[in-house]
């Protein structure tokens, strides 16, 4: 199961782009991946640039999120090593398909999950104020949490419980989508923070995307002004599909789980989980956006075409 994988649309993905026009750019990426990690120094002797120009290329690579750094002790101070965050980057300029005349949709409100096991820091908005108290978990069990257009834990799950129409209607099953808004969590934001989210329908893992960040560079299109700048303000619109071909994310095949995997057949019920699990190789929180909040005017859609 591949995770290690951006895409982008024109909308959401001007910043990776407008980085990824400087050819000394790409070659860093080249580099690294035929390399893998190296420093500062190491770099601008493979490309034959001078340092002070390497370091400009890097930040600005780190803040676009295409690279992560960290800094260790070296003979004489310390130095910076750069690491490859994705294998690959797809540019898309679909949008996840239109509801039709034989697709079966419901759109679940993000505080109306049926199970949670959350860890601070978390929280819930709803459109007016904050849901109970901050990084307390307890808060997931208030009744308030039904107005909630927002919320966020650091690593954990929440679980929906989605009405299995096409069983009730008697409709064979040919592709099923989850389409959510997502980004990952940090004490106020960060563009460069990768988080590991895993959806699981029906008690199947069907695929992890890595979130490149936690977006707070200005405001969502649709989040209240009384929200805090420095907090999170939108997140990437994603689309899980399975089908009986496999899984896909935004359109590209990340797994072998097929829609038998899934026995929709055999349950009057779809459960969806939204997990950042406790092992993950980037453990970095998760916000949900739904109605109200982010940059998409919708919450948590199922979609299944008969």
């Amino acid at each position: 199961m591949s995770s290690r994988f951006l895409m982008i649309t024109p909308e959401d993905g001007k910043d990776v782009l407008r980085c990824l026009a400087a050819p000394a750019r790409l070659s860093i990426l080249e580099i690294l991946h035929a390399k893998g990690s190296l420093n500062v120094n190491e770099i601008a002797d493979l490309l034959d640039l001078p340092q002070s120009t390497t370091s400009t290329h890097i930040n600005q690579m780190e803040e676009a999120g295409l690279i992560r750094t960290e800094v260790q002790k070296a003979r004489k101070g310390s130095q910076k090593i750069c690491h490859a965050v994705h294998d690959e980057i797809v540019l898309t300029f679909t949008r996840p398909s239109e509801a039709s005349d034989e697709a079966i949709e419901v759109s679940m409100p993000v505080g109306l999950y049926s199970g949670y096991d959350v860890y601070a820091p978390c929280g819930m908005c709803g459109p007016d104020a904050i849901i109970g108290y901050l990084d307390n978990p307890d808060t997931f069990l208030s009744p308030d949490r039904m107005k909630a257009g927002l919320l966020w834990f650091t690593r954990g799950y929440v679980d929906y419980q989605f009405p299995n129409n096409a069983r009730i209607k008697g409709a064979p099953i040919r592709e099923l989508e989850l389409l959510l808004e997502l980004s990952s969590e940090v004490p106020g934001t960060s563009e460069n923070w990768p988080s590991d989210i895993t959806i699981s329908i029906n008690g199947k893992a069907i695929a992890t995307w890595t979130s490149p960040g936690d977006f707070g560079d200005r405001r969502g299109k649709l989040t209240p002004d009384w929200w805090k700048l420095r907090g999170s303000q939108y997140g990437v619109l994603k689309s899980f599909r399975v089908t009986d071909s496999g899984t896909f994310i935004d359109g590209m095949r990340v797994s072998d789980i097929t829609l038998h995997d899934l026995e929709l057949l055999e349950h009057r019920s779809v459960r969806v989980r939204i997990e950042v699990p406790e092992k993950a190789e980037h453990p970095g929180g998760i916000n949900i956006f739904g109605r109200g909040f982010g940059n998409y005017d919708q919450d948590i859609v199922l979609r299944i075409k008969t």
